[in-house]
């Protein structure tokens, strides 16, 4: 199993097409809920594209200090509530996330959305992601590409997992 590496401009390219695939499907939604912080992006995007109001869950389950970081999902943390600008939810949502890896986040964002707001949804919460590993126990019901032999994704903005804003020099 290869690793792979994308850039800015891939990673954009796969929203994009991510994107055409929702929408040739007819699919209606009136909410976008991204998963913090790797369906930001995605999101974002979604947002502006569609037209529709986003909120953001923000969950962690990847800890560590090293490279074997990608080893070690953990316990999950989610927030306390969800980040959104609209007094209610939508009734029709499209959770995003950029990749379903393990499942694990997707099957308990879900379960927590339903948990806290599930009196809000008319039909059952869509899902959508940029990569479907097939080391998922959950089925996306949109992704762009499915990765048979779950590689491991290098993300563009993943230099910043290992950075630190004093390592940057700035000119005065």
């Amino acid at each position: 199993m290869k690793d792979i590496y994308i850039t800015w401009e891939d990673y954009h390219k796969k929203i994009e097409q991510l994107a055409k695939k929702i929408h040739n499907d007819h699919l209606k939604f009136n909410q976008i809920i991204c998963i913090a912080k790797g369906g930001l992006r995605v999101g974002d995007i979604f947002s502006r594209l569609f037209n529709v109001p986003l909120a953001i869950l923000s969950v962690e389950s990847y800890h560590g200090d090293s490279d074997d970081i990608k080893n070690q999902q953990g316990q999950f943390t989610f927030s306390r509530d969800l980040a959104k600008t609209t007094p209610n939810l939508g009734s029709h949502v499209l959770l995003v996330d950029d990749l379903a890896d393990t499942g694990k986040t997707l099957i308990k964002s879900i379960k927590w959305l339903e948990h806290f707001y599930g009196f809000y949804f008319d039909e059952k919460i869509k899902t959508a992601v940029l990569w479907h590993k097939s080391t998922s126990k959950f089925k996306p019901d949109y992704s762009v590409d499915y990765l048979k032999d779950s590689p491991w994704i290098h993300m563009p903005f993943e230099k910043y997992e290992t950075t630190n804003i004093k390592d940057f020099k700035f000119e005065k």
